[in-house]
């Protein structure tokens, strides 16, 4: 009896068809980024400049707190998160020059001339406990009290935004509403010490 062979098939051309399809499954998939804050820190100061501790009036400062349940103070008022960036425009501007809040002092901002300019400065404060999508969603709240009143004052004296003005304008927008927000280490309030 005669044995009958089985018929091949030319395999060598699979490895670089196998190898094509992988290059191009890894070129149009698309793959999950995981994105940071988006956040500028301070710049580093010089070698030669000293840290100095900045002593700041008691009615110059809003403490912003977030326990540890996650439930949020403005000063002593238990606060909503859609209610902290009204609350922190208010105290910053001070519109009816109320003694309790912060003090203005009239700066003369070079390109524009004088302006009253606040002192005050949001500190932020968490426990240990907070979970992070709450002190994000506070810390967007402060940051967006800032950029209305920017915008507010950008608006009245160059009738644009602040994002659409030049560095220039910007700068003396920066210059008339700072932004002083303090961020505390996180305590451990309801820890064993």
């Amino acid at each position: 009896m005669a044995s009958k062979e089985t018929p091949q098939i030319n395999a060598s051309s699979q490895a670089d068809i196998a190898f094509l399809l992988l290059v191009f499954f890894l070129i149009t998939t698309t793959m999950d980024v995981d994105k940071g804050l988006r956040r500028r820190l301070p710049p580093m100061q010089e070698n030669q400049q000293q840290q100095q501790d900045i002593k700041v009036n008691r009615r110059n400062v809003v403490i912003v707190r977030i326990n540890s349940q996650d439930r949020i103070m403005v000063g002593s008022q238990p606060t909503d998160v859609s209610q902290i960036k009204d609350k922190i425009v208010e105290f910053i501007t001070n519109p009816a020059d109320d003694p309790n809040m912060p003090e203005k002092e009239v700066k003369d901002i070079k390109g524009f001339g004088s302006y009253p300019v606040s002192k005050g400065v949001v500190s932020l404060q968490n426990d240990k406990g907070t979970l992070y999508n709450s002190y994000i969603q506070v810390q967007n709240e402060i940051v967006k009290a800032f950029n209305e009143m920017r915008d507010q004052f950008a608006m009245q004296n160059y009738g644009k935004k602040y994002a659409r003005l030049d560095e220039a304008h910007q700068k003396i927008v920066k210059d008339a509403i700072p932004q002083n927000i303090s961020e505390a280490e996180p305590k451990d309030v309801g820890g064993k010490k």
